[in-house]
């Protein structure tokens, strides 16, 4: 055959023709058809390879009524957990032979959010997978999604992990001795915020712990060290805390480097604990003791309902990870 110039489009004609088949065979090879032969689908396949053939994603669409593309609606990227679950979604949307779309908006904004979903449905998602859900962004979606299945990162079956690891945190805390455990909590408007002060509260309670005071942070290293002059005069007051379980790595760096500035020290005077088990974690002086989530088997969990509903696997159960910002009491 002669070479092809590097505008001129290939179709399923030309695989066709090269795999010497129909172009209805090729368009069950693409389509993933069940009664194709092996030996037919791998000489099919060559062909594509060798002639750069591209699948486009809206003409398969037309025989299949699925695009294989699964929506991602996500806010708040810049953080850890948020951009790490996109990142675990990615992956294992191209394990299952899909691709993701993602689109973003601030979740407590209700029309930045429905015309995230517009633009989604547009492009005829298979599903959406949404990420960092403000609880506004829940409701809003309860009525823009028509038709399309809808699953929330580390919510529904995601959302034991949130409560257990939280509680795992205050479990090691207890366990060091520490009766007053103080908090700071993610931003009010989080739904995983909420999850991880249930599973603090559930752990308390359990222990029969006192709750030595609650702070709210907004997830971020800065907003952990603006707290810092509050938790260090509660540290410093007679029966104050001895412990903070802080509800992300993030805020749990600004607040430590914030007490640090101050004089007190971690863990002499108190302990401290994070959650996420970001990538930085371990270098932090101290080192964080932390809580990791499976945040690649709760993507696989996602993608998977979408793709192949009630056949999804629930991601590993939390893990406390020990290092050097706790000490016994």
């Amino acid at each position: 055959m002669g070479q092809r110039s590097g505008t001129e489009r290939v179709g399923m004609r030309e695989v066709a023709a090269r795999a010497g088949v129909s172009t209805q065979t090729v368009s069950r090879v693409i389509n993933e058809h069940p009664h194709i032969r092996p030996e037919t689908r791998a000489r099919v396949e060559q062909a594509m390879a060798d002639l750069g053939y591209r699948m486009n994603n809206a003409a398969r669409s037309l025989g299949t009524s699925t695009t294989r593309t699964i929506g991602v609606l996500a806010s708040d990227s810049d953080l850890f957990g948020p951009a790490a679950g996109i990142a675990a979604l990615e992956a294992a949307a191209r394990a299952a032979g899909r691709w993701i779309s993602t689109a973003y908006a601030d979740g407590a904004e209700p029309a930045a959010v429905g015309a995230a979903v517009d633009h989604l449905l547009a492009q005829g998602v298979d599903g959406i997978v949404v990420v960092a859900p403000h609880t506004a962004t829940l409701r809003t979606l309860g009525d823009s999604v028509q038709g399309v299945p809808l699953v929330v990162l580390q919510g529904g079956a995601g959302e034991a992990p949130q409560v257990d690891g939280a509680a795992l945190a205050v479990d090691h805390l207890a366990q060091l001795g520490h009766r007053r455990i103080a908090r700071v909590a993610g931003p009010a408007a989080w739904h995983e915020a909420g999850l991880r002060d249930r599973g603090m509260d559930d752990a308390l309670a359990r222990h029969a712990r006192t709750g030595a005071g609650r702070w709210e942070g907004d997830w971020s290293a800065a907003g952990g060290a603006a707290l810092a002059s509050e938790v260090a005069a509660a540290v410093r007051a007679p029966d104050g805390p001895t412990a903070v379980a802080v509800a992300n790595d993030q805020m749990a760096l600004g607040l430590i480097a914030g007490l640090f500035d101050l004089g007190v020290r971690v863990p002499a005077d108190v302990s401290i604990t994070g959650f996420d088990d970001n990538p930085d974690a371990g270098f932090y002086r101290p080192a964080l003791t932390t809580v990791r989530l499976d945040i690649a088997g709760e993507a696989r969990r996602c993608i998977g309902e979408l793709v192949a509903p009630g056949t999804a696997a629930a991601a590993a159960p939390p893990r406390l990870v020990v290092r050097d910002s706790t000490a016994p009491r």
